[in-house]
């Protein structure tokens, strides 16, 4: 059987062709060149253009970085790069060129599974390079790499050499389906899965997205000029940094600096080197530290953290506290006197959406969405506005916010705060208790929010109706309005939310929900006391029904208005391959799941996982192996993406969407407002064009994927100190996937994922691994604690529940799970 890599295009990092030998300009001098030299851009224009080279944003895999990926120019599935050499000093995130080159260095390679994990050693990554070297030396041809010979090699190999390539769109797709096809009948005796590899390298790096920057350790070479940098992150080269640019008594007490976390920002990588070369930004601290570990993630992914420059605070009001203008008061619709209220976290400070229900004589009921009209104070094209576009995002962490706007912005002028008067764009529609809309307004408004409550305080009015409310079980009230009118708005609200909830999902809408870490942080150090999963509950779902409604309502207007320039969001079906193949081993694994829509699989994960106590947890495990599929959702211009079926939104299954209610801490939404009051005739004209608003979208993009990777990086950090602090941690784990020496496990109690290695489990005697279609299983073979009685054997397959302990590592901030005894817990069965 021949089968794609990770069902995947699969390319080889070999680079010696004609078409390689006529970029080689410039002389390699007397050193080896391990890199090709790049083409120049027009070279790339024209290659382009004549469909002979393929643009896409490089993805290298963080357990396995020697593999990197690119979209397939149908955006379908994934290219695949395989090797260093083969990404051409391009490094995670940045837009590049690809080239396939000539059908004679296709060919056909056994396929390795993914059973490396993220930390290998500098030694191994030497290895990886000088291998990728070794391949590069040898002038490439067809082959099939099998355990046994098969008579029936040369037809399969002519059969890849005598393919036509005629569109670099669809050659790979054409010829790879051509030769699945008639290599199916042929009788091999291959004990490992094969490859069919077309040979492709970077060529050209159109826009280097990565900061180039890395946390890290040196380490003293003797009788070096240089000393050598580390990156923590293996997909970063090692760098070679001068030793003028070391700490001063680097040289003669090396010993002090092993465990002081450096950044280093690469300046210079040469064609004829492993190693890049680079200048030591600054020293961290000690590694392990959170402070120094939590400052390395922010340089290293690029997020200003910078305080904002007297320019940018000179464009906010000067007298304080501020009040608002009267004629801009007449402007507006005064909402002073309505029963207008916030619900957010307990800890939230920047406040920028208040929700009001007013039930009205006929029965039917006036529903408001009150957002922070935080453009009113963010003008176009000044300091402050240029410095909120460049960060794009606020960045939440786990014990401090890093955001967009000053603060005095975020926590003052513009949120929501209680019991006092704020300038807000406002959504209010006349509304049916069944959720059926019958009017809407947009327009510029004046508030004056009743209370501040936090979602425990709503989940509380809704867990009991009939309870009356005392003062001191609430934050301060106004008493213009009584608390059990505030508790009424919010069984109103809540009655209707799970209604929309209810359209919205039988309508075709898709929720994959993923478990999320929290930590209860102590008051004076912010170390973490303790962690739990954070539980969704009802008030959550309110709060998320009615933002959803205003942004879909906000999408349509300013996409009425402005056809050519409205700011959108859109989110691209899965990929097809990978559901094709996520369909086929749910059908292995006899989980009737349906793939065929959003509302489908929506529907599949409510009801096909069972009703026992493991129940949430297979429904985590499905839900993450759904969400591989799963594409990005974007931000675009209207102008850009022409057709409107590509507009749509997958997971809400709707056709227009966009982000209006987070204007404190998306840029994206204060465009959005801007388009808003322009069409509303109350706001200036917006001197955007398409490409400009395009741009603008694409940079957000960028921010918010790295805003959600920083995020990630801090609530793993904070769990590799807890788990030091507090542990050994021991709870239930259910696999989430199974490779040929490793498996993945979802740990139920924290909700962490984690890969355990089989060689590293104490105990084993032996491991096999078993795949039959896409379903794999290791069977793990113990060693008796009885001398007298047999091995214990233990299969492990998606779904197998294992008892497992978390430990933290030697390395800082580390941590592993252990696999224990089979003896350890009682069989379960899987699903």
């Amino acid at each position: 059987m021949l089968e794609w890599k990770h069902s995947l295009y699969a390319f080889s990092s070999s680079t010696n062709s004609p078409a390689d030998k006529s970029k080689n300009r410039g002389g390699r001098g007397s050193k080896k060149q391990v890199f090709e030299s790049y083409m120049t851009s027009e070279e790339v224009s024209h290659g382009l253009k004549r469909g002979e080279l393929i643009q896409g944003q490089l993805r290298i895999n963080p357990k396995k970085y020697h593999e990197a990926f690119i979209p397939s120019p149908d955006d379908t599935r994934d290219i695949f790069l395989d090797g260093i050499v083969a990404r051409n000093r391009a490094l995670n995130g940045d837009i590049v060129v690809v080239q396939v080159l000539p059908r004679e260095q296709w060919k056909v390679v056994r396929s390795d599974t993914d059973c490396e994990g993220a930390s290998e050693s500098d030694t191994q990554r030497e290895n990886t390079v000088q291998k990728a070297q070794m391949k590069t030396a040898r002038t490439p041809r067809p082959d099939v790499i099998m355990e046994d010979q098969c008579s029936d090699q040369d037809e399969l190999i002519r059969k890849v050499q005598n393919t036509t390539l005629t569109d670099t769109g669809t050659q790979f797709v054409t010829c790879a389906k051509d030769i699945l096809k008639n290599t199916q009948a042929l009788d091999f005796k291959v004990i490992t899965p094969l490859t069919l590899s077309f040979v492709c390298q970077v060529v050209y790096i159109v826009e280097k997205k990565h900061s180039r920057a890395a946390t890290g350790f040196l380490k003293f070479l003797p009788d070096k000029p240089f000393a050598m940098f580390s990156p923590v992150d293996h997909r970063v080269p090692r760098i070679n940094v001068q030793l003028a640019d070391c700490p001063e008594d680097f040289c003669s007490r090396p010993g002090d600096y092993t465990n002081t976390l450096f950044i280093c920002r690469i300046t210079y990588w040469a064609a004829d080197s492993n190693f890049a070369e680079g200048q030591l930004a600054k020293t961290l601290g000690q590694a392990g530290e959170i402070e120094p570990e939590t400052e390395g993630i922010l340089i290293e992914y690029d997020v200003d953290f910078s305080e904002f420059s007297d320019e940018v605070l000179g464009c906010l009001p000067k007298n304080l506290p501020w009040t608002i203008p009267p004629e801009e008061m007449r402007q507006r619709r005064d909402l002073r006197k309505e029963c207008i209220f916030t619900i957010d976290p307990a800890t939230a400070r920047d406040l920028d959406d208040a929700l009001s229900c007013k039930q009205l004589p006929d029965g039917n009921f006036e529903v408001g969405v009150h957002i922070a009209d935080v453009s009113y104070f963010v003008e176009e094209g000044n300091a402050l506005d240029a410095i909120a576009s460049q960060r794009a995002t606020s960045v939440y962490m786990v014990q401090k916010v890093i955001p967009m706007l000053p603060r005095l912005l975020c926590e003052e002028l513009c949120s929501l705060n209680p019991l006092t008067d704020r300038l807000t764009f406002s959504v209010i529609w006349k509304i049916t208790p069944e959720g059926k809309i019958l009017s809407e307004w947009f327009g510029r408004s004046v508030i004056r929010s009743s209370v501040k409550l936090s979602y425990d305080h709503a989940q509380s009015m809704i867990e009991a109706p009939e309870k009356m409310f005392s003062a001191a079980e609430l934050p301060p009230v106004d008493p213009e309005h009584p608390i059990d009118e505030i508790h009424q708005a919010v069984l109103n609200l809540h009655s209707i939310a799970k209604n929309l909830r209810s359209q919205r999902f039988s309508g075709g809408a898709l929720r994959l929900d993923q478990l999320k870490l929290s930590f209860t942080l102590d008051k004076e150090t912010m170390m973490p006391q303790g962690c739990y999963v954070y539980q969704y509950r009802d008030s959550n779902k309110l709060v998320e029904e009615f933002m959803l409604l205003a942004n879909i309502a906000t999408a349509h207007h300013i996409h009425r208005r402005f056809p050519e320039l409205a700011l959108l969001r859109r989110h691209p079906p899965p990929k097809a391959k990978m559901v094709d193949e996520l369909q086929e081993l749910c059908d292995q694994l006899g989980i009737d799941i349906d793939l065929s829509s959003a509302g489908a699989l929506n529907k599949s994960l409510n009801t096909t996982l069972g009703d026992d106590e493991y129940s949430p947890a297979r429904k985590e495990v499905l839900t993450h192996m759904c969400s591989r599929p799963m594409q990005m959702a974007l931000y675009f211009c209207s102008g850009v993406l022409k057709q409107e079926q590509f507009f749509k939104h997958y997971a809400l299954n709707v056709p227009l969407y966009t982000h209006f209610t987070s204007p404190i801490r998306r840029y994206a939404d204060i465009i959005v407002h801007r388009l808003l009051a322009s069409s509303l005739n109350c706001g200036p004209h917006l001197g955007l064009s398409t490409q400009q608003v395009q741009k603008q979208a694409s940079h957000c993009n960028d921010k918010k994927t790295l805003s959600k990777r920083v995020q990630e990086l801090s609530s793993e950090l904070f769990f590799g100190v807890f788990v030091k602090d507090c542990g050994p941690l021991d709870s239930e784990a259910m696999v989430m996937g199974v490779l040929d020496q490793s498996f993945d496990v979802l740990v139920l109690k924290y909700g962490v994922q984690k890969r355990i290695y089989c060689k590293s489990i104490t105990g084993l005697a032996s491991f096999h691994h078993h795949k039959v279609g896409k379903k794999s299983e290791l069977t793990l073979v113990w060693i008796p604690e009885d001398p007298e009685k047999p091995p214990v054997e233990q299969v492990i397959s998606i779904f197998t529940l294992v008892e497992v302990q978390l430990k933290a590592d030697s390395a800082p901030m580390k941590y592993s799970a252990v696999l224990k005894r089979v003896g350890y817990m009682d069989p379960k069965v899987n699903m």
